[in-house]
């Protein structure tokens, strides 16, 4: 009876450990579950953001690209801007040269008018005496 009460005491002993065992190896299945599924979470997430960095790349490429060319038309314009400043200055010096001798010709003629209205006058002048009867 000893024996039987040992031997059952060593099954239920047994029976205990056994529960505890597969109880603690469905925690750790569950643990490691847990954990793989993580891992493919966060391999997902990286390759997300991997994705999204290229992605970024390729765009501040694109948009770099297009900044060097939009400097480069800026810098034309700027260089043709120069030149029709320089060709507006030269344009505005020839206005003033050809205002400056319009108003040396415009005093000359009217000095020239002024002349031949006095020689128009002498003239009339000594023709009226040269012209009039004898007495």
């Amino acid at each position: 009876m000893l024996e039987e009460n040992v031997k059952s005491r060593l099954i239920l002993i047994l029976g205990i450990l056994a529960v505890i065992f597969f109880i603690s190896t469905v925690s750790s299945c569950g643990n490691a579950y847990r954990n793989k599924m993580e891992q493919v979470r966060e391999t997902l997430q990286r390759k997300a953001l991997e994705e999204k960095l290229n992605l970024l790349s390729q765009e501040k490429a694109g948009q770099e690209e297009s900044l060097a060319s939009l400097q480069k038309q800026l810098d034309e314009e700027r260089a043709n801007h120069e030149t029709t400043q320089k060709a507006l200055v030269q344009e505005q010096l020839v206005n003033q040269s050809l205002k400056e001798e319009l108003s040396k010709v415009t005093k000359l003629k009217e000095a020239l008018e002024e002349d031949l209205k006095e020689a128009l006058i002498q003239g009339k002048g000594s023709l009226s005496t040269s012209t009039k009867p004898r007495q």
